[in-house]
This record gives structure tokens, C-alpha cells and sequence, in this order.
């Protein structure tokens, strides 16, 4: 049950460096398959862009794991007059802590703009409101790194470089590891789950470790708008995903333990299933909260809406400022990871 923290963090560095909003993963999980694939697994991709790995076990029962690839991100919306961008939100973004925030512009002709991310009333010597200004999408807008003729751009112009409705927008995750053992990063929600289920197939693999069942992985790539798993194999009996704990009010979520979720906003994930985490994480000591969050949904949550039979359930790092500057600490990962293996080997 040994816990591999180096090699995690640096998958986990790797991962969160490849841009990948919902429809946009196709870099990431070609890169993630040649991770697996080098570990000697049996991988495929499906049609939607999920990656699918299958794992021998010691029973013909199959379980299933889930841990998303798709991050938050923002879309074109269209371009202004004066050569500007307006967006929309792919995912749930806090848009105020977006604001200055550096991004790239990926264009369907296969060019890269670099920009940033501003409010409409960008300079406090300037506008009277620009501290209070609502950051959202009507007051926000994508300044292009680019000229014309040496001044600044116009639409035509801009047009003209192939950017244009529908091209994603990508902000940098801003990933830093303190001494300390904290872990600051974007979309840990949910690339901290992808690095523990990749430092998993690689501790099975170099210590010849057979789980007690047949596993079936799923890195999905549809997860934050709310149909990653919408599809799953019929003959898998119950699915863990592999997400974030959520921290805040009235929850006992930390930074520092494995969060298992009850409930969400699409209902009581299975009790048995959940029952056997829990008692796994007291038996062996694993620092743990069980907790509900009503403004949350799963893998797990869309493969129940798809009418799948199959017993659900959630763990996860605890992670703080979702959607946001987002921070864990490697002992939640730790104990996820802990709980994670007791799980596939019992």
C-alpha cells in the first residue's frame, strides 16, 4: 500500500501542464495513454474521447474507477469591434478569480494566440468601476496578444488569423508544491484524481500486485458539464469515482484526509458500497470525512442518469477553493490513494 508521492506529483505535474477543457482533451489523453500503455496495459479510446483500461483481476467479477481529464475552461463567443473577445464559460469557472489571469486562444487551424483575460473596466486610473464591476461573461472580455500594422487589432483583422467562434480558451493552472506539502493548482478538480489512479496502475504493474478483482478504468473527459460517464460496460457491478472532496461550511472535509461522499446534488450514492469505504478507512486508520455536496455531480451521477445498474460510490482528496485557486495537501492525496488500494485489493 506503499504511496509512490514522488512519482505522483510528477505525473500530476505532467497532466495539469496539457490544456484539456471538456472537449478539448484529445492532447491529454493520448498523452495519458502512452503512460498506461507503457506499463504493459490494454487501453482503448472511445468514440466520445474517453480512455478505457482494462485490469486483470484474481475474480471474473468487474468493478469500475473513474477519474475525469476535462478541466474548466472559457469558449469564443464571438469577436468585438475593436478586436477583443468575448466568451462563454465551458464548466463551472468562478469567473472572478479569472480576471488578469494570462490565457491561449487555440484556433481550428492549428495557430495558438497568447492573451489575457480582463474585466471591461480593466484600469482602476481609468473607470470608476472597476473594483465593483461584476465579473462575468457580459463584463469580461479576452485582450489578444496581437497587432496590425502595429497597432492594435480589429475584428476583421483578428478574424483573419483564424480565430473565430468555438475556439477554446485555456488559462494557465499556476501549479506550485511548497515545502510545506501543500499542492496549489488549478483543476486538481480533477487531475489529482488522474495522477493516484495512475500511480496505482504503475505500483500493480512494479509489484506484480493482482487487485481482488477485474477493473475497469475510466479517464473521462465529459465530467464538468455532466454526461463523462454517460456511458458505461454493462457487465461492471459497482463504479468508484475518483474526484475532489469538497471543503467549506458545514462540511468535515480537509486538506489533509481522503473525503467520501454520501449525497449529491443528484442523490445518496449506493449505501452499501459507501458503508464498506468508510469501515475500510476506520479499520486502517485512514484519515477520512463523509460529508454531502448539494452542488455537486459525478461520473458516477451520469452513469445513473444513463440508466446503468450498478452500485456507485465517491472518494477523494480534499480540496480546497473548487472551480478556483484550488489547493490540497499530498497526505489527502495520501490517504485517497490508501483508501483507493484497500478498495481494488480487498
Amino acid at each position: 500500500m506503499k504511496f509512490n508521492a514522488e512519482y505522483f506529483k510528477q505525473v500530476l505535474v505532467d497532466i495539469l501542464g496539457i490544456d484539456s477543457p471538456t472537449g478539448f482533451c484529445g492532447v491529454a489523453i493520448t498523452r495519458i495513454k502512452e503512460i498506461v500503455d507503457g506499463m504493459g496495459y490494454d487501453s482503448y479510446t472511445t468514440h466520445k474521447g474517453n480512455l478505457v483500461v482494462n485490469v486483470n483481476g484474481a475474480s471474473e467479477r468487474k468493478i469500475g474507477i473513474s477519474a475525469h481529464v476535462d478541466t474548466l475552461g472559457l469558449i469564443v463567443k464571438s469577436v468585438k469591434d475593436d478586436g477583443t473577445l468575448a466568451f462563454t464559460k465551458v464548466g463551472g469557472a468562478t469567473l472572478p478569480t479569472l480576471d488578469g489571469e494570462y490565457c491561449k486562444v487555440y484556433t481550428r487551424c492549428d495557430k495558438v494566440y497568447t492573451g489575457t483575460i480582463l474585466s471591461n473596466s480593466p484600469a482602476s486610473h481609468v473607470y470608476d468601476d472597476a473594483d465593483e464591476i461584476k465579473r462575468d461573461t457580459k463584463n469580461m472580455h479576452i485582450r489578444l496578444d496581437v497587432l496590425m500594422d502595429g497597432k492594435y487589432p480589429d475584428d476583421d483583422f483578428v478574424k483573419s488569423l483564424g480565430i473565430m467562434a468555438g475556439d477554446f480558451i485555456c488559462y494557465d493552472p499556476k501549479t506550485q508544491m511548497t515545502p510545506e506539502g501543500f499542492i496549489k493548482s488549478r483543476f486538481l478538480d480533477d487531475k489529482a484524481g488522474v495522477a493516484l489512479v495512475l500511480a496505482m496502475l504503475k505500483h500493480f504493474k512494479d509489484e506484480k500486485i493482482t487487485p481482488a478483482h477485474n477493473i475497469c478504468v475510466v479517464f473521462s473527459t465529459y465530467e464538468e458539464i455532466g454526461h463523462g460517464l454517460s456511458h458505461l460496460p454493462h457487465d461492471v457491478e459497482e463504479f468508484v469515482a475518483i474526484d475532489m472532496g469538497c471543503i467549506g461550511d458545514d462540511l468535515n472535509g480537509s486538506e489533509f484526509a481522503v473525503s467520501i461522499c454520501a449525497a449529491d446534488s443528484s442523490g445518496p450514492y449506493n449505501y452499501e458500497l459507501t458503508t464498506r469505504l468508510i469501515n475500510l478507512a476506520k479499520d486502517n486508520a485512514i484519515e477520512h470525512a463523509v460529508d454531502i455536496y448539494p452542488y455537486y455531480g459525478s461520473d458516477v451521477s451520469a452513469a445513473r442518469r444513463a440508466g446503468h445498474d450498478f452500485k456507485g460510490a465517491l472518494l477523494g482528496p480534499g480540496i480546497a477553493a473548487s472551480h478556483g485557486m484550488e489547493r490540497t495537501h499530498i497526505l489527502a492525496c495520501e490517504n485517497s490513494y490508501k483508501l483507493l488500494y484497500l478498495y481494488l485489493t480487498t
